[in-house]
């Protein structure tokens, strides 16, 4: 299979314009997509662009990542139904060192390859243009109307809130990237989600325009969960790519607790095994679907991808203490167990209210680990409460000193997935 047909059977082409394929098939073509610096990591929605560029490398094309420092500032409404708080000059140049060493993790930047991958910052090209020289020379050739009829405008001047001239402008900023791109790097092909369709096409209508040249672009669907919930959000927030926002850990639980029509979409997306031996692994995990093996193979690839085989190997350990022998009793657990556990939450609580006597609705409370009595009252009465993994029976459940692991903790389950270890100081 050539490029296209690659991501086509993956699931990750949704808009292509005529001759990209074709583009492809003729030379080694740059192309780019562009990353949003509004914080100091890339979450897992990051990750289908970023395995863009890195298909496309492999099938020996130049891939360039830009991250956006002239159009951080700036904030694109694609998708958005409010303009949000711009960010300072000091914490965008901090983001934008942050993401660039991610993508530093992802891409081979060997100058001595053919096709290098290359990061590029928009603001080295933004810096010295002024104002006067960008609408006379860039603005003219869009008209407002062309620009009104994309659709992350289009529904932002329908909605309460407008949109102001910063947000308006935000497709003529990222169609001048594409331009300076094609004229100064050769790039000739633009990725990007779905919800970038009409900013892509704007700048290969500058390209067109102002360059007479011909560029091309393809993006991918915008993932949702089978549930239909947002996809790379959980209870806790964002999952990201940053083992100090997102531990490998729960990195690995994210992939691992995937539906099985989750797992049989993201598997094709997410790793790079061949057709025939995804077709082999959905044909075992059908056949036993209680093994999981679906999700364990999922779990294993993304998290070795991102964190590292020391990674994945530390999440696997992890897991298995906290999910393998749940009948065991949480005693077995060493203290080096349990302070060595990612990805669990932390809470202190004070050795004054143990000795006084405390309730378990109380201690869930008092300690953070739930918001209220009441919603801890539910989740006791609904068999949702374990304490050092024996199930909760009873709101006057009595937490004291004899439920001390190792003299000064004690481990909260709440559901299936969710651990939390109390430190009583």
């Amino acid at each position: 299979m050539n490029l296209i047909e690659e991501l086509q059977w993956r699931g990750m082409i949704q808009d292509i314009m005529p001759g990209t394929k074709e583009q492809l098939e003729k030379e080694m073509t740059s192309a780019y997509i562009g990353f949003d610096p509004t914080s100091d990591s890339l979450h897992i929605g990051s990750l289908v662009p970023i395995l863009l560029l890195v298909h496309l490398q492999k099938a020996g094309h130049k891939p360039f990542a830009l991250v956006g420092g002239a159009t951080g500032m700036v904030g694109d409404p694609s998708g958005k139904s409010e303009e949000r708080n711009l960010l300072s000059e000091e914490t965008l140049n901090h983001n934008l060192a942050c993401v660039k060493k991610q993508l530093e993790k992802f891409l081979d930047f060997d100058p001595s390859l053919r096709n290098p991958a290359e990061v590029v910052n928009n603001y080295d090209w933004f810096k010295q243009m002024r104002f006067l020289d960008f609408i006379r020379d860039v603005g003219k050739h869009i008209t407002v109307n062309y620009m009104s009829a994309k659709d992350s405008v289009k529904k932002r001047l329908e909605g309460e809130n407008g949109m102001s001239f910063t947000e308006f402008t935000y497709q003529l900023v990222q169609g001048y990237d594409f331009y300076w791109l094609y004229t100064n790097k050769n790039c000739k092909l633009q990725m990007g989600g779905s919800d970038q369709w009409g900013n892509i096409t704007t700048g290969t209508e500058l390209i067109r325009r102002i360059g007479n040249g011909e560029a091309f672009a393809f993006t991918c669907p915008l993932l949702t969960k089978a549930d239909g919930g947002k996809f790379g959000k959980t209870e806790k927030g964002n999952v990201w790519l940053d083992p100090e926002k997102t531990t490998p850990y729960l990195f690995y639980q994210f992939w691992l607790n995937a539906t099985d029509a989750d797992a049989e979409k993201w598997i094709k997306i997410f790793t790079f095994l061949s057709a025939p031996d995804i077709a082999q692994l959905l044909e075992q995990h059908r056949s036993a679907p209680e093994a999981r093996l679906l999700q364990k193979t999922l779990a294993r690839h993304i998290t070795t991808f991102v964190h590292g085989e020391e990674g994945y190997k530390k999440a696997l350990a992890d897991t298995e203490k906290m999910f393998s022998n749940q009948s065991a009793p949480a005693e077995s657990l060493s203290e080096e167990d349990l302070q060595s556990l990612e990805g669990i939450a932390r809470f202190d609580y004070a050795a004054a209210k143990l000795s006084a006597g405390a309730d378990v609705v109380s201690f869930l409370a008092e300690s953070g680990i739930i918001a209220s009595k009441g919603e801890a009252r539910k989740l006791i009465q609904g068999g949702g409460i374990s304490i050092n993994r024996k199930k909760v029976d009873t709101p006057q459940f009595p937490v004291d000193a004899t439920l001390l692991l190792h003299g000064k903790y004690i481990l909260v389950q709440k559901g299936k997935k969710n651990y939390y270890l109390v430190t009583i100081f």
